[in-house]
């Protein structure tokens, strides 16, 4: 490695915020408390996708394109969630730019979106085998293509019923972590990016609530997985870099943007075996709900202003953006909405759009993050109505074995179980999204995300010019404080 270069790990440990460090998270806030603690300024949407894109290119989601962590391609007239090909993002990456510097510098990219078809060295991204009788089986794709056998030999099938679903649970950051352990040792490379979900998934559950024993359980798991990995990112020689995408709040209202489109008129659904399906093509307006921002696409430029006033009266809205307006909240792009709606703090968008659950479509009660034309955050759930889930569970993958069809059918509808969400800037900054150095690192104050890449350029390529003390910035206590 060129001696010029110092390797550096970044953590994204997804839904940490300031608040949350404490005594749930010692290792975490040892970390914090020795170096330097800073808010994160983040983008609209504060979504995993686009806040990503905006740490690896430093633009915003106008120049990048990532409006989302899905939008309506209008050329091909579908709506695309959770896709995978890093050619989606516009801008150069940091690992681009890096290269232009040294071309030894090498980025092991560990699960961050958008991880196929990329300009990076090493790779690794959840990617079920899918087969013919609806079987969905763990497996994950990687760069290089014989990493895959190494990871799995050493570390088990990517456990992917515990990465999204009723199911998850700290096995899938655990799993990433000691794969980046294992890219250090095989590959070395000069900047590791690993992503680590964990925390997301019972915050979105239950809240922010440090009362409640699956939050501290959370904390206190992913404190420990996190913990374990700086420290073996440190004595490998790496700088340690902790940040998050976002701040999780609670929330008690979810806005089923769809159903009033569609009671208003504007919104068309066509019946297939018996459910109704979302038809974009014969709507003249139809809204892609991403957690707390929505965008809605507008079939006649003439229908937008009466759809936005619509849409202004509905309880929780709290903000609407047509035209050139987007460009306010760097939201002007071709594939954002015709009007790009927020709601306010205690609410969120469900993707709904039928009135009546008999008439739901049948992937609607299934983890099927493709199919849906929205987030759903519901699928973190096993239906209420289920007494006994893990039977349930079972009966359908024994049928599935023998070779039988059977529809995992598990997920419930009921949109009032999610109790924490994410996607506006958050009002209380303790509430949101933070980045930590380590001692050796002191941070620059107003640190947005689009700021991080060239901050992680300096720390690799500059490390003389980079200040050594944190006598100027606050600490972590003082800011909080």
């Amino acid at each position: 490695m060129n001696s010029t270069m110092q390797p550096l790990i970044i953590l994204n440990l997804v839904g940490l915020s300031p608040r949350l460090l404490g005594e749930f998270t010692p290792q975490l806030r040892r970390f914090a408390k020795e170096g330097t603690l800073q808010p994160l300024q983040t983008v609209i949407p504060a979504v995993t996708c686009s806040v990503q894109a905006s740490i690896l290119t430093g633009l915003t989601p106008s120049e990048h394109g990532i409006v989302g962590n899905g939008w309506y391609a209008k050329d091909i007239a579908e709506i695309n969630f959770w896709r995978q090909s890093n050619r989606l993002i516009q801008g150069e990456k940091i690992w681009e730019t890096a290269k232009k510097r040294d071309p030894k510098f090498t980025c092991a990219n560990l699960c961050w979106w958008y991880n196929m078809a990329s300009s990076h060295d090493i790779g690794l991204t959840p990617r079920p085998i899918y087969k013919a009788d609806g079987r969905k089986l763990p497996d994950c794709y990687t760069k290089p293509a014989s990493w895959r056998e190494s990871l799995t030999r050493d570390l088990g099938n990517f456990p992917l019923f515990q990465f999204w679903g009723p199911g998850t649970s700290i096995a899938s950051s655990r799993w990433i972590a000691e794969a980046a352990k294992h890219a250090i040792r095989e590959f070395d490379p000069t900047l590791s990016l690993v992503y680590l979900p964990h925390l997301d998934y019972d915050l979105q559950r239950y809240g922010p609530d440090l009362q409640h024993p699956a939050v501290q359980q959370s904390l206190k798991d992913i404190d420990a997985v996190a913990g374990d990995l700086i420290r073996h990112a440190q004595a490998a020689g790496r700088r340690v870099l902790v940040l998050s995408e976002y701040g999780i709040t609670p929330v008690d209202r979810a806005i089923h943007i769809n159903r009033h489109l569609r009671e208003a008129g504007y919104l068309a659904v066509r019946t297939e075996d018996g459910a109704e399906q979302l038809d974009p093509i014969a709507s003249d307006a139809f809204a892609v709900a991403d957690h707390q921002i929505a965008h809605v696409y507008v079939a006649d430029p003439e229908l937008i202003e009466p759809i936005r006033q619509l849409l202004l009266a509905i309880p929780g809205v709290e903000s609407v953006w047509a035209g050139n307006e987007r460009a306010d909240i760097s939201l002007e792009h071709e594939r954002a909405g015709d009007l790009i709606v927020m709601s306010d703090e205690r609410s969120w968008f469900s993707y709904y759009y039928w009135l009546d659950d008999l008439l739901a479509p049948d992937f609607a009660r299934t983890v099927e993050i493709h199919r849906k034309p929205g987030y759903d955050p519901a699928e973190l759930f096993v239906a209420p109505h289920i007494s006994y889930p893990k039977l349930a569970i079972a009966t359908r993958l024994l049928k599935r074995k023998f070779g039988l069809r059977s529809l995992m059918n598990v997920i419930g509808l009921d949109a009032s179980l999610v109790k924490g969400s994410h996607g506006r800037p958050t009002n209380d900054p303790l509430d949101g999204p933070l980045i930590i150095g380590e001692k050796t690192l002191a941070l620059p104050l107003n640190i947005s995300v689009t700021d991080v890449k060239d901050i992680v350029l300096d720390l690799i390529f500059e490390p003389a010019s980079m200040p050594r003390t944190n006598e100027s910035i606050p600490s972590s206590e003082q800011w909080q404080s």
